[in-house]
């Protein structure tokens, strides 16, 4: 019921992922995040409440992205009903989708990331979101946006969308996690302005106070 999109950026070390679906709160359900593992995106007709935290907790301790959604999903007696992917701080990417979801679906990896779906309109949805991410100008955020844009421009996901997120985690620079969780007419379009008003304005500049990753003992005066 989800499209997705999970990468990394080599350049500034950042991770985020971006997704949107035809059901409700697609934010608090697909998306998570660690910068001391990894990405990850748990989805499909039934979606695993453990699956994105437990396949990040494998890549946190050792395990590449590969061998961490296998150890993760095999032991779910509810697999077919659920679609994972995860991307490791490696930049290798992995997904798992089970026979129970329904067309279009699958993955598509690229360098440094992978795209996600089910309930697609056509398969081809898949390659628009690595075509909008690849081709986007601008930095990494607008680049996950661009492809969330270019997937439902493609036809999304067939019962039309709902909801729309994006979450990235950078070293240098406080989390972004953006969320709209119910927008009967355009969630993606919604997401890019609450993007361009988060990251301008009062509330950027009320941002750099955070303490980030490689800042831990920030003391703000």
């Amino acid at each position: 019921m989800t499209f997705s999109i999970l990468a990394h950026d080599p350049e500034t070390g950042a991770i985020g992922g971006a997704a949107a679906t035809g059901s409700l709160c697609v934010g608090g359900w697909v998306l998570r995040g660690d910068l001391d593992a990894g990405m990850s995106a748990s989805q499909g007709a039934a979606p695993s409440t453990f699956w994105g935290e437990d396949v990040l907790a494998a890549m946190r301790d050792g395990k590449d992205a590969v061998q961490a959604v296998d150890a993760v999903t095999a032991p779910d007696e509810g697999r077919d009903h659920r679609q994972l992917a995860a991307l490791d701080l490696n930049g290798q990417t992995a997904a798992f989708t089970g026979a129970s979801n329904e067309p279009e679906k699958g993955s598509r990896r690229f360098r440094f990331g992978i795209v996600s779906g089910n309930m697609l309109t056509q398969a081809s949805v898949l390659d628009a979101m690595v075509d909008g991410f690849e081709t986007a100008q601008g930095d990494f955020d607008h680049r996950l946006l661009a492809a969330l844009q270019a997937a439902a421009l493609e036809g999304g996901d067939f019962r039309g969308l709902l909801s729309a997120a994006l979450l990235v985690l950078h070293p240098d620079k406080p989390p972004l996690t953006l969320r709209i969780d119910h927008h009967p007419d355009d969630p993606v379009g919604a997401l890019a302005a609450l993007h361009k008003t988060a990251t301008s304005g009062a509330y950027a500049k009320w941002a750099e106070q955070v303490p980030v990753l490689n800042d831990r003992e920030r003391v703000l005066d």
